[in-house]
């Protein structure tokens, strides 16, 4: 059910509280948590700056470490991707943006040459992360069932079952998963699970400045997206399209749809995002049958074999 966020504003006048706010989502996110319902982000990307606030309010509210900081000479961005660790990236993506003047003969410029078009940016930003898909590859992959869909329809590893085989990192079509050197066992987002049944919007969603990152149901997000890409494509942003939605790019070979999806402007490649995700399962049956007619053809190879030796000796 969403929720104007003020609605409950008046009640919480002070600015330091002893006690935690009931159903604070109310007022940050404008909506009710309840168990039983299909939450998940949609990711505006066309609005984010690349503060990075949400790699921070991810980091701070699960007490993750920060990986190797440093200048990794391929982008402006230090964190270079989701691990173990670092459960949001934001991607820096340099685009070029053409010039009426551009020609072939020209060579290729990036976003760091003093030739863009005036007010136009030659960045693509998007903060990543667990995509919380509907099937989940991973859940499917793991023999211990570590993974599991919780109440809100999220998927969370539990650590504590987690035997470290690593199924799911290769299973996720995302690389999402990552196993941690540490303990060996597999970590990724959570979506907050804590922070929900807490009635707490997720801390990234929550610090946000842009609302580039809306946390909701399903439904309201769907409806959310619908809308905004419609409103960019009036304003001539006609390259504006959902990913992850149902019958959307992100939402093929079984996925059905993601509880973590986006708007992009440029193909799911750009953005380090497989256009067409498969389900590693859906393979499974093939691959059974064509290593059965493998056997099949070499047991006849070889009875073939056995009945000629056999003629040539009698």
């Amino acid at each position: 059910m969403e929720i104007h966020p003020f609605a409950r504003a008046r009640e919480y006048p002070d600015s330091v509280f002893h006690d935690v706010i009931p159903n604070e989502s109310e007022l940050t996110g404008g909506v009710t948590i309840e168990p039983g319902k299909q939450y998940g982000f949609f990711t505006d990307t066309t609005v984010c700056i690349g503060c990075k606030s949400c790699e921070v309010a991810c980091k701070e509210w699960n007490n993750l470490p920060a990986d190797d900081i440093g200048l990794t000479g391929q982008s402006y961005d230090n964190t270079g991707a989701l691990s173990a660790n670092t459960w949001r990236h934001v991607n820096f993506i340099e685009k070029k943006q053409a010039l009426a003047d551009d020609t072939a003969e020209r060579p290729a410029r990036g976003v760091r040459d003093n030739d863009q078009n005036a007010f136009q940016s030659g960045w693509l930003m998007m903060s990543d992360v667990c995509k919380h898909c509907h099937h989940a590859p991973c859940m499917e992959s793991c023999p211990t069932g570590a993974l599991f869909k919780t109440e809100f329809d999220t998927v969370v590893v539990q650590q504590d079952i987690c035997n470290g085989c690593g199924y799911c990192v290769s299973a996720c079509p995302f690389g999402v998963v990552a196993l941690n050197p540490l303990d060996g066992k597999a970590h990724k987002c959570t979506l907050c699970y804590d922070r929900l049944k807490g009635g707490l919007e997720p801390a990234c969603a929550k610090a946000c400045p842009t609302e580039s990152i809306q946390f909701g149901e399903l439904s309201d997000l769907w409806e959310r997206a619908a809308t905004r890409v419609e409103d960019l494509h009036a304003r001539g942003v006609t390259s504006a399209y959902t990913y992850g939605t149902p019958d959307a790019p992100g939402a093929t070979g079984d996925m059905k749809y993601l509880n973590s999806f986006f708007l992009l402007t440029d193909r799911p490649e750009a953005y380090n995002l497989p256009a067409a995700p498969t389900r590693p399962s859906n393979r499974v049956a093939p691959a059974f049958a064509a290593g059965l007619s493998t056997i099949a053809g070499l047991a006849l190879a070889a009875a073939v074999l056995f009945a000629g030796a056999k003629t040539t000796r009698d």
